[in-house]
């Protein structure tokens, strides 16, 4: 029998909706998880900086973790959820292949979209690979070679840069279309061996399949292993089910998010959300670790509502 009415419905299969569904589940609560199966990191052959997990394929930690979510009774439904509304102390959630569940709770957990700007485009066949977003996702794994950034703005593209001197003494700075660098930044990048590139970035250079170096619109060759975008993205948080039920965002730096408290609570009693959607530079174990909180703070919620029943039913 299917069922249809769940203590916490989770949505999103990634590190931070499923530990917040193992955490629901030991605590005995029932749980279900929708996963669209598309996750962030995608196009990554492995993680890094994650204790006990170092080097794993990502689709391998969701695989491990879906079947741990299932031996505490947490159930799984495959597809987008289309909607979720606010119905007196529940949320009725409907996904996309027209199925509906009932939820004392919701846990938003479908992480942001990476987007390139378009006169970048034409690298992302490289994505994940060769173009890459994050030092510490991706800078070990191409230590010591030639390595690129472009930005665009002048504190990412500073902070991009240096930061990659850790990785690598081979780092050049696109300028593309970033602004006066400032002398005062300049000499920064000069004290730490960062090559200034002047030129705007118009296409990779391929050989055997593998980008092996960056074309500038004079026509200049700068051969590069990597190239660094995380400076140039757009990160769009995959919200529009919180942004529906009026969840208070606020700008940061990165872009506007809907704000939590320590607990993953948003403004929305009963609505949490936790991982890359409501904090963009969370990696997989941290995005686990908030995942683990936010099942802390609803079943701690839960708690205190089971309580409120029972002392009316007592009275």
């Amino acid at each position: 029998m299917t069922q249809n009415f769940y203590d916490v419905a989770v949505i999103g299969g990634g590190a931070a909706g499923l530990n917040a569904a193992l955490i629901l589940g030991q605590a005995r609560r029932s749980v279900v998880v929708f996963d669209n199966g598309v996750p962030r990191n995608a196009a990554a052959a492995h993680m890094n900086g994650f204790l006990s997990r170092d080097g794993m394929d990502p689709a391998e930690l969701v695989s491990i973790g879906r079947a741990e979510v299932k031996k505490f009774g947490g159930d799984f439904r495959s597809g987008t959820v289309v909607s979720v509304d606010s119905v007196g102390r529940r949320f009725a959630v409907e996904c996309d292949d027209g199925s509906r569940i009932d939820a004392r709770k919701v846990l938003i957990a479908t992480g942001l979209t990476d987007r390139l700007p378009a006169e970048l485009e034409v690298f992302g066949e490289f994505w994940g690979k060769q173009v890459l977003h994050c030092p510490y996702c991706h800078g070990y794994d191409v230590r010591d070679q030639p390595l690129g950034v472009v930005a665009k703005t002048v504190d990412r593209a500073m902070h991009q840069a240096l930061m990659l001197r850790q990785w690598s003494s081979d780092v050049v700075l696109f300028r593309h279309r970033v602004g006066d660098l400032g002398a005062e930044n300049l000499e920064k990048l000069a004290a730490r061996d960062v090559v200034v590139v002047e030129g705007e970035v118009t296409a990779p250079v391929v050989e055997n399949a593998r980008l092996t170096g960056v074309q500038l619109a004079d026509g200049t060759v700068v051969s590069r292993a990597a190239v660094f975008v995380g400076g140039a993205l757009t990160m769009d948080p995959n919200d529009a089910v919180l942004r529906s039920l009026g969840a208070v965002r606020a700008e940061t730096m990165m872009g506007e998010f809907v704000t939590v408290d320590g607990f993953g609570g948003t403004s929305v009693p009963g609505l949490y959300a936790a991982g890359n959607v409501v904090d963009p530079s969370l990696q997989v174990v941290m995005a686990a670790g908030a995942g683990a909180k936010a099942g802390f703070g609803i079943n701690m919620a839960l708690t205190n509502d089971d309580l409120e029943d029972a002392l009316a039913q007592r009275r």
